[in-house]
């Protein structure tokens, strides 16, 4: 099996290699090729990788390359995890929305909204040239924002899945605290990319007893704490959040703070100059501890359960994961082709509409978290339609509907902003 990874060279790659080295047995990994530009950077990481499959005594052939055309060619699955313009892209996504009195933030918001623009049209010319090198593979794609960038490719008709690893974190988090092993608890997680919310924590599976509501009365001061939330939020509610869900549920504080520290983009590219230089330490042979601070806790897990479900034949996989993935009627107030993400059965023989994830039924959605997610989505609608076509009014207008924006002249400041900070990023401006 050959796998390919766009952005190898990013300092997340050694907790991929990683998974890929402990959890061979689910995925029997031949071939791994990182591709990236950075070419300096690529060889510090692709030694480190090489060293970490040789300490685990991983068979596999790892290679590196600046040519994605090569280095997709023949490949089974392709994962792309992308940063356009880098950290110094992300620290303006992470500041000029705050001169405007809102959340400041790589995904979400006025700054989610930049790196979409900036995303989507690499994104789409990079699935072109593996649908060339290698028209069967899947595309895995962890690059933020996962949701549009996937119903982005969806849309052009690739085979791909999007990932995330909020899901997998909280089902993790949920299982030691209550003791037992994370493979025994099933999430009912509905909503959007970076906007879902757990109804039920089940043990088993999808029917199995919902644990939640011992969950929240044991331990609900923990998950709160982790979730920066009030207890009292997850007690009226009756669900667990994700963590973003702050950034509307809590916007305005969440906006004095982030003015009154240093950016998360700061203290990440502080990271990964630390990082890079112990991957250049030629006796590292394993990922290091620093690697936890820098995001991404349980990717490489979540990547390989869903590349063995894609590709093989489903026995070394978890039935039931979750993507992001097609709607298709299964949030009956989104359109078919939104994406939302929730646990799907993924096999290899798919659905209806061939090969992929089948989502999971859905219970009826409370009007509380409906509503959100009806109006974010309409909002992707229009982030998308703005990266695909350009132009300032479809940025405008996607400010303009987006719920932590809403008001004019806030759309009017935050599209010239954007606009100001992202014209070497966007032909179109």
């Amino acid at each position: 099996m050959k796998l390919a990874v766009v952005g190898g060279g990013s300092t997340y790659t050694p907790e991929l290699i990683d998974g890929f080295a402990r959890l061979r047995d689910t995925l029997p990994v031949s071939e791994l090729v990182l591709i990236d530009p950075a070419e300096e950077r690529l060889e510090l990481v692709g030694a480190l990788a090489r060293r970490i499959f040789a300490r685990q005594d991983h068979p596999g052939k790892i290679t590196t390359t600046s040519d994605l055309d090569a280095g997709a060619a023949g490949a089974d699955a392709v994962l792309l995890q992308l940063r356009i313009g880098g950290q110094a892209a992300r620290l303006q996504d992470e500041t000029w929305p705050l001169e405007c009195g809102c959340v400041g933030q790589e995904t979400t918001g006025a700054g989610g909204l930049a790196k979409a623009l900036r995303t989507v049209p690499v994104v789409l010319d990079i699935a072109e040239r593996v649908r060339r090198a290698s028209p069967d593979a899947w595309i895995i794609d962890f690059t933020n924002p996962v949701g549009i960038v996937t119903r982005a490719l969806l849309g052009a008709g690739h085979r791909a899945v999007g990932l995330c690893n909020v899901a997998i974190g909280l089902q993790r988090k949920f299982a030691a605290l209550l003791g037992v092993d994370p493979s025994g608890i099933h999430l009912d997680h509905v909503g959007l990319n970076h906007l879902t919310w757990e109804l039920g924590v089940r043990k088993g599976g999808p029917d199995g007893e919902d644990l939640l509501p011992g969950l929240l009365a044991e331990h609900g001061g923990a998950v709160a704490a982790d979730l920066r939330l009030p207890r009292s939020v997850l007690d009226r509610l009756g669900v667990v959040p994700s963590y973003y869900l702050r950034y509307f549920y809590a916007h305005d504080e969440v906006v004095r703070e982030l003015g009154s520290k240093p950016s998360r983009a700061a203290e990440v590219a502080a990271m990964e100059r630390e990082l890079l230089a112990l991957y250049a330490d030629p006796a590292l042979d394993e990922k290091p501890a620093l690697l936890a601070g820098r995001g991404g806790a349980f990717y490489s897990e979540a990547a390989v359960d869903l590349a063995a479900a894609l590709l093989g034949d489903g026995s070394g996989a978890s039935p039931v994961q979750v993507v992001n993935t097609r709607n298709a009627g299964t949030l009956p107030f989104l359109p078919d082709d939104a994406v939302i993400e929730v646990q799907a059965r993924v096999d290899g023989a798919g659905g209806p509409d061939g090969p992929g994830p089948v989502p999971l039924a859905v219970p009826r959605l409370d009007p509380l978290y409906a509503g959100l997610i009806a109006h974010v989505t309409a909002y992707e609608d229009l982030a998308l339609d703005a990266a695909l076509r350009g132009g300032r009014e479809r940025v405008f207008r996607a400010l303009l509907a987006h719920p932590l924006v809403g008001q004019f002249d806030l759309a009017e400041g935050l599209t010239d902003r954007l606009l100001a900070h992202n014209r070497e990023y966007l032909a179109w401006a």
